[in-house]
Order: structure tokens, then C-alpha cells, then sequence
């Protein structure tokens, strides 16, 4: 039920809106991975304005369900007689709140079936609280979801200040994206993660981000976020629609049928630059945290 996304955290740019796109310079023929980075920081507002935030906080929705994933068999309810889950006609419209505070500190609020399901990160340990599976309690992180949230970028996401963070970028060639021109950057942290980015060759702003894998049914699968419809909030440029794609992958037994695995989409509904968030929002709930196995 929680996106495995960081992706939102990033807040990096996508296919955008191009009422301002003339304002930005327009790309050469070949330009250096540096000139690429110093282009895409003009474009989302300026080095100094990104510096000067210190939390975010994003209102919005995200869907789930619909009739476009594929029915999946359950249980029989007589021998050799196959029963059909059935799916909801329209996908659900699923309002959240996240709230990020430097360096690296996460609160995500989900709303499902009236319960509020939450996710805490506070930049070492993660919560959460999942009442829509009739767990009451606080369980911490796994091992898995603590290496996908160390892995997360600053609010600011990866390209800002990326010397200053000790991540290296490289030109990795050019690609197309959605029918437009793009600068694809190999950008490996001080962590060690490394990831894409592809960047828009005339607006500058992020066409695409590779996202971390997505375990589903054992098998790690490609994950893509795609960003759109780019707003100016406080002089920065934020998108307000993400769209997440889990690659198929082949498996064994399946030949070459792979199963469609449907979009993601998340619409951000308003954004707050500095909002007071207190540091206690980002601290282990109080109440009893219950064990898991790791």
C-alpha cells in the first residue's frame, strides 16, 4: 500500500508545462554532464532558493485499484472450478500527506477505508503503522525498506549540490523520452547507489528518474517515475503529477508472456515551501512497536 517511493521525496522535473520553458536557454549540440546539472538547477529555481528549503510538505492523492490490472484466481469453490477476484470498476483515489524536513526526514500519511495508515523515516530508522491489515501497532522498518530509504536523496533530490553530497555524474548518451530529446546522466552517490536521470534537452527540467527495483511475486523489477505538469510554488519548479511504471520482466515457466503490471499515479494537490514541522512528527510513534522478522 505505501509507494516504495522516494520518488515523490526527489520532487525532480518531467514532461513540463512549457509556458516557461522559452525563459530557459536552449541546449547545444553537446554539452558536459556539469553544464547539463548547472542548466537543470536554473531551471528548477536557483541553487540558493533550493538551499534555503528546509522541509516540504505535499498534499495530494494516489491511486489504486482499478479495472485495468488483470484478474487475478483465487481459491475454488468446487474441484476444477476456478473463482475470479473481481476488481473495482474505477481505480481509488487515495489522499495523502508528506511531510520532509532536511536531512533526509520522512512523514507519509495515507487515508484508506477511513484509517490513517502512516510511514516515519527520521533519516536512520523507519516506522509504520498499517491499520488497514488490523495492525494496531507500530512495526519497525525491515531491512529491505531501510536500505531503499537510505538510499533516498534530499528533498532537493540528487542533482543539487551533488559535489557538495559526493555524487559523481556522468554523461551516459542521449536518449528520447516520450517523444522529446533528453540528456541521460549516470549519477552515482557516495553511498555507492547509482541511478538515471534523464533530463530534458529544452527545458532542462527531469523527463525520468530510475527508481529503486520492486520486489513483486520474488522477482526485482525496473522501476521508472515519470514527472509532469510543472507549477511555480515560492519561485521553485514542482511537479504536481508523477506517474511510477513497474517494468515487466520475463520469468521462468512464463515464456515470453509477461503479466502487465498498471501505472502508478500520484497527483499533488498543494505544496508548502518552510512549513513549521516539528521534530517530533519525524520521531518512533508512541506506542508499542511490535517485533518483525527480518
Amino acid at each position: 500500500m505505501f509507494p516504495k517511493a522516494w520518488w515523490i521525496c526527489v520532487l525532480l522535473g518531467g514532461a513540463v508545462s512549457f509556458g516557461f520553458a522559452a525563459d530557459v536557454p536552449q541546449p547545444a549540440d553537446k554539452l558536459t554532464a556539469a553544464e547539463t546539472v548547472e542548466r537543470n538547477v536554473v531551471a528548477r529555481g536557483g541553487l540558493r532558493a533550493w538551499r534555503d528549503v528546509q522541509t516540504m510538505s505535499l498534499t495530494g492523492k494516489l491511486t489504486a485499484g482499478g479495472n485495468q490490472r488483470a484478474t487475478i484466481a483465487t481459491t475454488a469453490r468446487r474441484p476444477g472450478q476456478a473463482t475470479l477476484s473481481p476488481r473495482p470498476a474505477e481505480e481509488v483515489q487515495l489522499p495523502f500527506v508528506m511531510e520532509l524536513k532536511r536531512p533526509r526526514k520522512m512523514r507519509f500519511e495515507l487515508r484508506f477505508n477511513g484509517q490513517a495508515a502512516v510511514q516515519i523515516y527520521d533519516g536512520q530508522n523507519g516506522w509504520k503503522l498499517r491499520p488497514y491489515l488490523n495492525r494496531t501497532t507500530a512495526e519497525p522498518y525491515t531491512d529491505e525498506e531501510l536500505k531503499i530509504s537510505a538510499l533516498q536523496a534530499d528533498l532537493d533530490g540528487p542533482l543539487i549540490d551533488y559535489a557538495q553530497k559526493g555524487t559523481s555524474i556522468a554523461l551516459d548518451g542521449q536518449e528520447k523520452v516520450e517523444g522529446r530529446d533528453t540528456y541521460k546522466l549516470k549519477v552515482a552517490m557516495k553511498n555507492g547507489h547509482v541511478l538515471h536521470v534523464w533530463i530534458d534537452a529544452q527545458t532542462f527540467l527531469e523527463a525520468k528518474i530510475e527508481g529503486a527495483p520492486r520486489r513483486l511475486d520474488g522477482v526485482p523489477h525496473p522501476v521508472e517515475i515519470y514527472f509532469r505538469d510543472y507549477r511555480a510554488v515560492d519561485g521553485l519548479q514542482i511537479p504536481f503529477a508523477l506517474e511510477t511504471r513497474v517494468l515487466p520482466v520475463p520469468q521462468i515457466g512464463r515464456g515470453s508472456k509477461v503479466p502487465l503490471i498498471p501505472s502508478e499515479r500520484t497527483t499533488i494537490e498543494k505544496v508548502e515551501i518552510n512549513p513549521k514541522l516539528a521534530e517530533a512528527e519525524f520521531a518512533k510513534p508512541e506506542v508499542q512497536v511490535a517485533s518483525v522478522t527480518r
